[in-house]
C-alpha cells in the first residue's frame, strides 16, 4: 500500500511537486478518528516525543527541587533555533544542578535562525552544545541525573540510567514496544525507536488527557503540554511553524515538529492526540498537514479553522519576495 498525496506544490497554477504521508488521529481509548495511510508502519519520531521524554524530570522531583516553571519545561521540550533566550535559559537550567555547557553530550551546531548566527559570528563566536536545538531537553536530562544521584557522563547512551527512564516513559504512554530491533540513534546522540505512528497519536491523547495514568503522570503530563502553550517561542523559535500554530489558539493546541517530516499534537478540549509523517521527509510539507489536520478538527470554531487553514496555505516565494506558487493540502486532508 502507498501513502496517498497529502499535500502538493503549484508553481503558478502547475502543480510541480507532491508529497505522499500518513496521518492518525486518535483518543485516549485507542479509538480511532482519522486514519490516513499506512498508520501501522513503524517511524522514527525523532523530536516530536520530547514532551513524553521529560516526563522523568517532572515526575522524579527535579523541576519542583530546582524550581523549574513553564519557561524551563517549555525548553526541555523543545527543538529551539539557537537565539539569546534560548541559550541563556538553557545555562540557568545547568547552574541550577552545579553543572555548565561541558556537561552536555548533544554536540554543537551553529544555530537555525540566521540573526542569532550572524551575531555569534559578526562577534567572533563560534557555537557550542547551548546552541543546539536539543540543548533544553539535555539540560533537563542533567538536572534530572544530578537531582537523582545518577553519574551523568554518558547519559546519551541506551542503557544508561537516563535514558531507561526515557524509554520507559514512551513505552507506558505510547503501549508500544521500544525495543533494541527498532533503536536508532537521534541527531542529539540519544536513542530513537520507530514504532507505529498510530501508536504516538494515541500517547498525545493520554497526554492530553491524563486517561490510563496514575495521577502523579497525569499531572505530570498536563503540567508540561501547558508549559509548552504557554511559552511557545521557547518550544520552538522566531518564525516557526510551531510558534504559529500554537499561537494560533493560545491553550488550545499543542504541536512539536521532528526531524524528516514528523509532527506529534494534541488537542486537549477534544481529548485527541495525532501524529503524522510526510513519507519524504519535507518539514514543509508536514507543517502544511499538521495544519489542515488541525483545521479539520476545529471546524466547529469557524474563525479558528479559518485561521489555521490560512497557515496550511504556505506561499512559494521567488528570491525577490514576489509569490510565485502555493504549498497546499490535498482533499485528503480537508
Amino acid at each position: 500500500m502507498s501513502n496517498p498525496v497529502l499535500v502538493e506544490v503549484l508553481r503558478g497554477a502547475v502543480v510541480e511537486s507532491a508529497h505522499r504521508g500518513a496521518v492518525a488521529v486518535f483518543d485516549a481509548d485507542g479509538k480511532p478518528l482519522l486514519e490516513i495511510g499506512e498508520t501501522v508502519r513503524p517511524v522514527f519520531p525523532r523530536s516530536a516525543v520530547k514532551a513524553i521524554q521529560a516526563l522523568p524530570l517532572v515526575e522524579s522531583g527535579t523541576a519542583d527541587a530546582y524550581g523549574f516553571g513553564d519557561r524551563e519545561l517549555a525548553l526541555a521540550c523543545a527543538s529551539h533555533t539557537g537565539e539569546a533566550a534560548h541559550v541563556e535559559l538553557a545555562q540557568a537550567m545547568l547552574a541550577k544542578a552545579g553543572l555548565d555547557k561541558t556537561a552536555l553530550e548533544c554536540g554543537a551546531h551553529w544555530p537555525s535562525n540566521h540573526d542569532a548566527t550572524i551575531a555569534l559570528a559578526r562577534a567572533g563566536g563560534v557555537p557550542n552544545a547551548l546552541h543546539n536545538n536539543c540543548s533544553g531537553k539535555h539540560a533537563g536530562f542533567l538536572c534530572t541525573c544530578v537531582h537523582a544521584g545518577i553519574a551523568h557522563r554518558g547519559y546519551v547512551k541506551a542503557g544508561h540510567a537516563q535514558q531507561e527512564m526515557v524509554r520507559d516513559a514512551m513505552q507506558s504512554v505510547t503501549g508500544a514496544a521500544h525495543d533494541v530491533d527498532h533503536c536508532g540513534t537521534d541527531g542529539c546522540s540519544i536513542p530513537t525507536y520507530a514504532v507505529p505512528l498510530k501508536s504516538f497519536a494515541l500517547g498525545f491523547a493520554r497526554m492530553a488527557t491524563g486517561r490510563g495514568f496514575a495521577p502523579e503522570r497525569a499531572r505530570a503530563a498536563k503540567r508540561l503540554l501547558s508549559a509548552c502553550m504557554a511559552e511557545p517561542f521557547l518550544v520552538s523559535g522566531s518564525g516557526g511553524a510551531d510558534v504559529a500554530l500554537m499561537q494560533a489558539a493560545p491553550g488550545r493546541i499543542f504541536v512539536k515538529t521532528g526531524a524528516e517530516g514528523v509532527y506529534c499534537a494534541a488537542v486537549p478540549e477534544l481529548g485527541l492526540g495525532i501524529a503524522l509523517k510526510c513519507d519524504d521527509g519535507a518539514g514543509r510539507a508536514a507543517e502544511v498537514m499538521i495544519a489542515a489536520v488541525l483545521a479539520r478538527l476545529l471546524r466547529g470554531d469557524e474563525g479558528l479553522a479559518a485561521k489555521l487553514m490560512e497557515l496550511a496555505h504556505r506561499p512559494v516565494e521567488s528570491r525577490i519576495g514576489a509569490k510565485v506558487g502555493t504549498l497546499r493540502p490535498t482533499a485528503a486532508l480537508n
